[in-house]
């Protein structure tokens, strides 16, 4: 495994961003630490495969700021909780959202 180091700004937005992330009260992008856990099954790119979204998933979803969310798209972190962007990308159309352009294209 290799060594990951981390230093200067970069470092911190991880830094800050993990802080949020474990916070309970903190949201991402309009979304609640409860609303990424019961979407969290849909994106997770180990066994067993991954589920449809649940009502729960896809009200989070709604009520998010989904551009913002997109803008995540391409972040290191995502892999790194297990996320698989292919499949975040796809819960939008999943619950029945509107789709934004930057959740689009590669």
């Amino acid at each position: 495994m290799a060594k990951v180091t981390c230093s200067g700004p970069a470092c911190m937005v991880v830094v800050v961003f993990l802080a949020l992330v474990v916070e309970s009260k903190a949201q991402i992008c309009g979304m609640s630490q409860d609303g990424f856990k019961a979407c969290q099954p849909s994106v997770s790119d180990s066994p067993p495969s991954p589920t449809d979204p649940s009502k729960a998933c896809c009200k989070a979803l709604g009520s998010a700021d989904l551009g913002c969310l997109c803008s995540y798209r391409d972040s290191l972190l995502l892999p790194y909780f297990g996320i698989d962007p292919d499949l975040a990308m796809q819960l939008p159309a999943k619950c029945n959202l509107a789709t934004p352009l930057q959740c689009q294209g590669n």
